[in-house]
This record gives C-alpha cells, structure tokens and sequence, in this order.
C-alpha cells in the first residue's frame, strides 16, 4: 500500500524531475500476414496492425488521465519485415513500409519498428532485399524505424552486412538531407539485438514473442539525478544505493502501467524495459547525473567507471520491481538527446572515441550521433565494426545509429525537434579503413561463444 508520503514523492518527480512512462510499445507477430503477393501481404499487414492496436493510444491516454502519470509515446514493433517480405518475388519491400506507415498513422501511434533483417551469420531470401530497401522506404514513410543485426556472440560479425549498411546509412541520409537527415535517425545497427526491447529505433516483435504483446519502456534520469543531489558528500557505494533505491521507484510505476494496460487491451504483458532514456530537456539527462556523482564535464576521465556503476544500480534497483525486466535496461547515452551530453560535444570534452569507450558498459551503443557529411561509407562501416565487436567480445547489446550530416561539417548543427533534439556534428578520424571493410567475409566467434 501507498502512504501520504509516497503519494506526494512519485508526484514530485512527475512535476519537478521529469519522471515519465516513455513508452507503451504493444509488439505484433505479421507472420500469419504472409502471402506470395507483397501487395496482398501489404494489406493484411494493414488490417492486422490496425485491429489489434486500435485501442493503443487511447488506453494509454486513459491511464495517464487517470493516474498522473505521463505516457510519452505509444509504439508499435512487429516482426522483422525482411522475413515476411521473402515469400514474395518482390524486388522492394517500400510497399510494406509504407503499409506499415499508414497502419501507424491510422492507429495513432508516434512510430512503428521492425523494418528489420538478422544478418549476423550471413542473407537469408529477404534480407538484402530488405537492407537495399531501407533508404527509400525510410525517405518515403514518416512513422517507420528500422533496424538491422549484423552481429551476435554466437555468430560473429558478417562483415558484408557491415559493409552494407554503411554505404545504406550514407544513402538515407542524402534522400532526406531536407529533412535534417532524419532518415537516419530512425535507422540502426545492432550487435546482440534483443527481440522485446521497446524502444525505437530497435524495435522487432521476435519470433519467439506470443502473437501480440504489451512492452514497457520506463525513464527518470532527473528523478536519479535529483536523488544524488540530496544525498550530498557521500561514498560512491551509498550513491549506489541511491540509485537501486530510486530505480526500484520508477520501475514499480512501470510495472503497474503495463500491468493496466494489459489487462485494459487483452494483451499479454511481456517486460519492463528499465532504461533510464534521457530526453533535450534541462534536467533529464544521463550525463548530468555523472556529472553530480564528480566528474566536471562528461567525457572526462571517470566517466566510464561511473557510467558502468549508473547502468549496474539501476539493473539491481529495477529487476526487484517487475514481474519480467527485459529489453535493453540500463543507461541510454544518445548525444541528441540528452542536453547534458550535447553540452559535453560543445565543450569539448566528449568525442567520439570516449563515447565508443562507454558503449562497453551502457544499455545500447553509439546512439544519434552527427557526423560529416563527407564521411565516406567505408568510415561508417568501420565505426559500426568497432561497435559491434564491443558487444560480441562482451556478449552484450551495442548498437550504432549516426547520422551523416549532409552538408555540414564539424561545429555545426542537426536540428530535429521533439525528443530526437540536436545533434551536434563531431569529428571522425580522417584515415581510410576501406580495405578492411571490402575484405568482406565473417569475423569468427569468440572463443567464449561456445557454451553449451
């Protein structure tokens, strides 16, 4: 039960440190929408989505209506397009994202994900349809996110895929160089990628997921930064404690959301994610907190260790919380959209190579990153390599998702908007390692991948 002092705690953090639900993402399996026609798999893909998420939105309204509590986004992740696009003769699956974007938009959600393939061992009929697909579906859609996996510790890293997808991330961006190059923004590169992660632009409905399924993807850095500040001069295992403490807080809140929600849709509540996913606004931000535990500016030497204490509390703290925490769960350190971390670019103590560092031991990877517009493709296939390797060697989640700045160079600006932010372009080494990349082929497990 809730006392007074609860009560007046949680709504504290809603008003003042910007404690939120950040999504309710319900994941749909298309698989039974398979048909040899891709137009006919386009419109079952249009009735499905849109009868089982009719009542998303609003049900997530009602219950912030309800409960106080702020529902940032209302998504929709379904299973990797590249498999549902193979049983047809298609040359394009554009056709299926844009069915997808006009599912989401119909039912009202803020985006929709899984226009995806899993390369990490080699193509599969669909995938690299689905890999060249990516720039124009991406360019022609506004809703859809997409995201390819082209590394696992079991599997290694197909260096084909690798080199694919940094030519495909050049592309995308050129097609909507109008637009801020937002296309990639909605675009990203997995190693390790899990099937329940809720959050954009990751987001698939695995295959081994029921037929439909209700996601939660919690936040709250301010409410840990707020915690810290509080507990003033302490050790750094007691500001442990304070963030175990704290997360625990916000993964209840979690927990219940998506326990109404389910219940509400007649869906079945799959996992709390318990991320803590930083938004541009002044005091919701992951690079703040570093800050307040000791570091003067992030990026400084520290950050690492405190980031790895930050990502290992808020597991503990939340994992007590929830019936099933799963996703991605811990610290995200997107630089657009975290004001703190864009601060740290401007002032020149956080770069590309220090953010590669702390990918070894946050949630996900090098996350809305600008970067040159004349970065060559083979430059940013090199980028996703590094990152992947991180996450292979260490059997964890990394992900990349830059964006090339078309027409801009270093100091200047990416400006998105809304929870994407701002993206400042920052600097890539100017060597090639072009023939690294076009070596092709697979880069072995790791020894430690055999198991069983």
């Amino acid at each position: 039960m809730l006392n007074s002092f609860d009560i007046l705690e949680t709504i504290k953090m809603i008003e003042d440190e910007h404690l939120d639900i950040r999504t309710i993402t319900m994941g749909i399996s298309l698989l039974d929408c398979i048909s040899g026609d891709i137009n006919v798999t386009a419109d079952n893909i249009y009735d499905k989505i849109t009868r089982k998420a009719e009542h998303l939105v609003k049900t997530g309204e009602d219950i912030e209506a309800e409960l106080g509590i702020p529902i940032i986004h209302k998504r929709i992740s379904v299973t990797p397009i590249a498999m549902i696009g193979a049983a047809t003769d298609a040359t394009s699956y554009v056709p299926l994202a844009q069915a997808l974007d006009r599912a989401a938009a119909t039912c009202g959600v803020n985006f929709v994900g899984g226009f995806s393939a899993l390369v990490q061992k080699g193509f599969a009929k669909g995938d690299e349809i689905l890999i060249r697909s990516i720039p124009e579906a991406l360019a022609s859609t506004d809703l859809v996110c997409s995201s390819v996996n082209v590394a696992s510790t079991k599997a290694g890293i197909n260096l084909d895929a690798v080199r694919m997808m940094g030519e495909v991330i050049r592309q995308t961006a050129e097609l909507t160089a109008d637009q801020q190059c937002i296309g990639a923004g909605k675009l990203v590169v997995f190693a390790n990628a899990v099937e329940d992660n809720p959050f954009m632009a990751g987001a698939f409905h695995g295959v081994g997921e029921a037929d439909c399924v209700l996601n939660v993807g919690v936040s709250g850095p301010g409410v840990v930064h707020s915690a810290i500040r509080r507990a003033g001069d302490c050790s750094i295992n007691e500001v442990a404690d304070i963030i175990k403490k704290t997360a625990f807080k916000i993964t209840r809140m979690g927990q219940l959301v998506g326990s109404i929600a389910s219940s509400r849709l007649g869906v079945p509540f799959g996992i709390v994610d318990l991320s803590l996913a930083p938004t541009p606004a002044v005091g919701d931000s992951v690079a703040r907190i570093l800050e307040e535990v000791g570091l003067e500016c992030c990026g400084t030497h520290g950050t690492t260790a405190i980031l790895a204490m930050l990502n290992d509390a808020v597991k503990k703290g939340g994992v007590m919380a929830s019936a099933s925490v799963g996703g991605l769960s811990g610290a995200f350190i997107p630089v657009s959209e975290d004001e703190g971390m864009i601060h740290a670019v401007n002032e020149g103590s956080l770069y590309l190579d220090k953010l590669e560092a702390m990918t070894a031991v946050c949630s996900v990877g090098l996350d809305m990153i600008a970067i040159p517009g004349d970065t060559p493709a083979e430059t940013i296939s090199a980028i996703i390599a590094d990152e992947a390797a991180i996450g292979v060697v260490n059997s964890k989640t990394t992900a990349v998702r830059l964006i090339p700045a078309i027409g801009k160079k270093v100091g200047e600006n990416l400006e998105f908007g809304g929870l994407l932010g701002s993206a400042p372009v920052m600097e890539v080494h100017p060597f090639s390692a072009a023939k690294f990349i076009n070596r092709g082929g697979r880069i072995p497990a790791p020894m430690h991948s055999l198991k069983n």
